[in-house]
């Protein structure tokens, strides 16, 4: 091996450490691990930028804008109360509830932009029935995990693998991943219920005020949710279209963002450009030069022709390969990065004689957002609902939640695992 592969090598170890670690903030030091790759030359910034993927970012940056100016209709809120009082005020039917709007809204808008409006929802359901808030985020984080494995949307990895092949369409995602996530989404519901439902116990009186709460009150700006439910539902339309058009993703997102700051007005741009999450955008940037450096040395086709080494090139080893190493390395590293690297060693298999890509890609999509449950650091979203949990004074500890995560992550895989056998590989 040359000199800069192997230094391309330790920057990428140190730097996963270290995001593994928290020690640092994440973005910081993913910007610094891809700047040290241009800096000591291992690969120029003209490069560098070509390896940023721009789809993945636009795309996240426009329903950031989208859903943040849609929030502040009081749309969220008004959901959530709705589905707390169709559910009587009942803890464990709210906590199923939340789940199913958490999956749904995982899978239309992305999960990152899900869990920030529905934490602070939650937050104020359980204060009002006095319950414990623990149950209903673990239950949300897995539900926003497994709804948005069922779009192109719906989870950065997705994000990343919709963009990195043209021929995977808004709807081919829809065709391949939503049986499965939808499937394995009605498997885990009884599974919610039977470990929390103990837990979380009300009075009659705390179940009554929540019956006594209206929600259209909750709607703050009618006009402006009119202009919101418009733009989204056109830009929802643009994705599915967006093979037929022509039109990149990112392209369909940011035009909707665009269109709707142009309708709501200046006052409105300066509020929701400072709520598009820049940390995570950043962290993007700098993780997608990071893995140029394997790239541009040579690293990744060297892993590549490796795995199918491992597998004879056999079809079949090789998906389940993928789909459990996605899903076991993506519970203990940020799917992200771990996403980021495999895209560039998958095109290499076919460029090495695989000629049918497509259970692979399958494959990677269900064992990385899937594999996002194992543990707390192993999605954007899992990192997001801790946060804001450890803000509220509820800190959600890593073994607390590996204790439900993890096995729950297997058996879901499990499931992906006869699923892809039985639908691509026979």
């Amino acid at each position: 091996m040359e000199q800069q592969a192997i230094l391309a090598i330790g920057i990428f170890l140190i730097i996963y450490a270290l995001i593994i670690s928290e020690k640092i903030h994440r973005t910081i030091v993913a910007m610094i691990g891809g700047l040290l790759m241009v800096l000591l030359g291992i690969v120029d910034q003209e490069t560098a930028i070509h390896h940023i993927d721009f789809n993945t970012l636009g795309l996240l940056i426009g329903m950031m804008i989208i859903v943040s100016i849609t929030a502040d209709t009081g749309l969220f809120k008004f959901i959530a109360v709705w589905a707390a009082k169709k559910s009587k005020g009942d803890p464990v039917r709210i906590m199923i509830s939340l789940a199913i709007i958490t999956a749904v809204g995982s899978a239309l808008l992305d999960n990152v932009t899900t869990v920030l409006l529905m934490v602070p929802v939650t937050f104020s359901i359980t204060r009002q029935l006095r319950v414990p808030p623990m149950p209903y985020l673990i239950t949300m984080i897995i539900a926003c995990n497994v709804g948005g494995t069922a779009t192109l949307i719906g989870d950065p990895p997705n994000i990343m693998i919709g963009s990195a092949v043209p021929e995977l369409t808004f709807m081919s995602f829809i065709n391949n991943l939503a049986p499965i996530a939808i499937l394995i989404f009605i498997i885990i519901l009884p599974i919610f219920v039977l470990l929390f439902r103990k837990q979380i116990q009300t009075t009659p009186e705390l179940r009554q005020s929540i019956m006594e709460m209206d929600e259209r009150e909750l709607i703050t700006d009618h006009k402006m949710l009119r202009k919101c439910l418009t733009v989204l539902g056109l830009t929802i339309l643009g994705f599915f279209l967006h093979q037929t058009l022509h039109l990149e993703s990112a392209t369909v997102a940011l035009v909707g963002a665009f269109v709707l700051l142009l309708l709501t007005g200046e006052h409105i741009m300066e509020v929701a450009l400072t709520k598009v999450e820049w940390m995570t955008i950043f962290f993007f940037v700098g993780l997608f030069v990071l893995v140029s450096g394997l790239i541009e040395t040579g690293v990744i086709s060297q892993l590549a022709a490796q795995a199918i080494e491992l597998t004879n090139g056999d079809p079949v080893a090789t998906a389940l390969l993928i789909l459990w190493l996605s899903a076991i390395a993506s519970a203990f590293v940020d799917n992200i990065p771990f996403v980021a690297t495999m895209i560039p060693m998958i095109k290499e298999m076919g460029n090495m004689g695989i000629t049918n890509l497509e259970p692979l890609w399958w494959s990677l999509a269900l064992g990385a957002c899937l594999g996002g449950n194992g543990t707390l650091i192993g999605a954007s979203a899992n990192l997001i609902v801790a946060g804001m949990a450890g803000k509220e004074g509820h800190p959600i500890k890593f073994m607390q939640f590996f204790k439900y995560g993890f096995p729950i992550m297997i058996f879901t895989v499990i499931i992906s695992t006869f699923y892809v056998y039985f639908r691509y590989l026979i």
